[in-house]
């Protein structure tokens, strides 16, 4: 989630972590976070809560030290990543290409 007015399904989100935080459900978005940043050294720029066949995710987008962006799928419960993406810079992959 990010800074400023939540829209619609943003609100949704906060909703469903706010309520599965109380249960005890999952873990504080602030662990995940610091495990995640620790981990994959980078900043977090976006945060997503959903719900995914019955799984609770934290979607999270960090910009790494190296300059990629990295998008990562989190298990909400034990926080252990399930995917990561990455994207290239355009420059790194078009040089790799002519090699």
């Amino acid at each position: 989630m990010t800074g400023g007015a939540l829209h619609a399904g943003e609100h949704e989100d906060h909703e469903l972590a706010r309520q599965a935080l109380e249960r005890g459900q999952v873990l504080p978005l602030r662990v995940v976070l610091d495990k995640v940043e620790h981990e994959y050294q980078g900043q977090v720029l976006k945060v997503e809560f959903e719900r995914e066949d019955g799984r609770f995710i934290y979607e999270i987008r960090m910009l790494q030290d190296d300059g990629r962006m990295a998008k990562l799928q989190v298990d909400a419960v034990d926080g252990r990543v399930l995917k990561v993406k990455r994207k290239e810079d355009r420059k790194d992959r078009d040089a790799d290409s002519r090699r």
